[in-house]
Formats: C-alpha cells, structure tokens, sequence
C-alpha cells in the first residue's frame, strides 16, 4: 500500500517548522504541500497562533481546513466557526499574569481575538509583529479578559524562559500546560488544551485513525503531537524533548524539510 494512503493526514506546525524566522515560505515546500493535498492528504495547519494571526498563512498554503490554532485550544474553521474551545478559566489567568507582573515580565491574553495587555512593550509590539496582530492595551487584564483566555504568552529572552520553564510547570502541574513556542515565547494553555487533544479530536471527527496521521513541528509545544501521531516528525535542531517525541527528522525552514517529508510519505 502506498505511505499516501496508509497516513491521510498531516498535522502541520507553521513558525519553525514551514516558516521560517523572517517569516518566508521556501517555494519547495509550498509545493509539497499542494502534491499531498493532491494527494489526498489532509494537511492541517496546527499552530500556536491565534486564529488571526494563523488564517493567513493558511490561506497563503492553500488549505482548505480546519485550524487547530491557539496551541490546540481551538479548533476552527477558515471561516472562524469554533469546532472545538478550551480556555484557561479567569482565576487561573490571573494566578499566571500575578506571576509576571511580580517579576516584571510581560505577559499577554486573548479576548475575542484580540491580543490584550497592560503596557505597550517592546516585548508585545515584536510579538504582534510577528503574528500578524495588533495591540490592545487594556487598564487591567483582570476586568479586561473574559471568563477565559485561549492561552497566556510570556514574551522574553530564552535564557529568562528557560529558567523560568520547570518553575511554571511544576507550580500549575496538572492545572496548565506549558511550554516553548519559539525561544521566546513561554506560552500556557488549560489542562484540557495541547496539540495531541486538539489533533485527536479532529482526527475523530473526519473519521481518521491515530496510525494514518503525521505531525510535524520544532517546539515544545509541538512534542504532544508529535508523539501522539502515528508517525511522529520533528525538525533537526528542536529541544531534546521534540526529538525523543519523533520517529524521524527533517531539514528546518529553509532547507526542504516539508519537501523531503512528502517525498517520503507518497514515494
């Protein structure tokens, strides 16, 4: 049997993974994409960004959907109809955003969408930037976010965040997940949120088993699924945690790692 109808979908990681740091797409692997969906393949966009912040770059690879966006807290449809949500309730919000604040770190929050904080940092204008988002700054993130939050992003250096990593995951062990986008994003979701759960509950609903999927990506966030999937990818030069997670490497952005991968999967 051929890999292109054993695996009928590929969960796709975007920042580190497709797009590279300045945010270029390699022509190779855009065009990877388009001969699995070709294919038959189902090629999911599955991301830590907001769905604003996501949408384009979907759009921009050609895929028709759904996005498991927010780290695996929502699962969405390109025309922004909620599949699946998970938030972080508002009290346990505010116990991260206390954490912060008492260290001087910046922190950010979601509301319908919109990308909230307290002060218009530098940490936040570089974030926004990237994702495609504008700032909306707000007197206080207590009566500023609603009952939830999608996710909560520390925006800083990655030596602060990886000191700061084991700290945060044993104090909300069991009530948060958290974990390393790109090196400078510490980003937190509900116990009920990562990329493995939101993956397998798109799986169940399109009607696809854990050993037809793949997932790739390069960030601790990308691990769960990463394991999860019946064929796991990470890029070369992900956290030691990724690479144990995988059954195979791929070149990064850049390199035709995606190229490679879809070479494998319909040879």
């Amino acid at each position: 049997m051929a890999l292109a109808l054993r695996y009928r979908l590929l969960a796709l990681d975007l920042d580190g993974t497709i797009l590279g740091l300045h945010l270029e797409l390699d022509p190779r692997d855009v065009e990877a994409v388009h001969r699995l969906v070709g294919a038959g393949v189902a090629v999911i966009a599955c991301t830590g960004r907001p769905f604003p912040g996501a949408l384009p770059w979907v759009e921009r690879l050609g895929l028709a959907g759904p996005i498991i966006c927010y780290q695996g807290a929502q699962v969405r449809n390109l025309d922004g109809t909620v599949l699946l949500e998970h938030g972080i309730a508002h009290q346990t919000a505010m116990e991260v955003i206390r954490f912060a604040r008492k260290r001087n770190l910046h922190v950010q929050a979601y509301r319908e969408d919109q990308l909230i904080v307290e002060h218009d940092r530098e940490e936040a204008q570089l974030y926004a930037t990237h994702a495609g988002m504008q700032v909306h700054v707000v007197e206080d993130l207590d009566r500023g976010m609603g009952e939830t939050t999608p996710k909560l992003v520390i925006v800083s250096s990655p030596e602060v965040l990886e000191r700061l990593l084991p700290v945060v995951r044993s104090e909300w062990r069991g009530r948060l997940n958290a974990a390393t986008s790109v090196p400078e994003y510490l980003e937190f979701t509900s116990a009920q949120s990562d990329k493995a759960s939101a993956l397998r509950f798109l799986c169940g609903r399109l009607g696809i088993t854990q050993d037809q999927s793949v997932a790739v990506g390069d960030g601790r966030n990308d691990a769960s699924m990463i394991a999860w999937a019946g064929l796991g990818v990470a890029v070369e030069g992900s956290p030691p945690e990724v690479i144990a997670a995988a059954d195979r490497t791929i070149p990064g952005p850049g390199h035709g790692g995606i190229q490679q991968l879809a070479q494998a999967l319909l040879k």
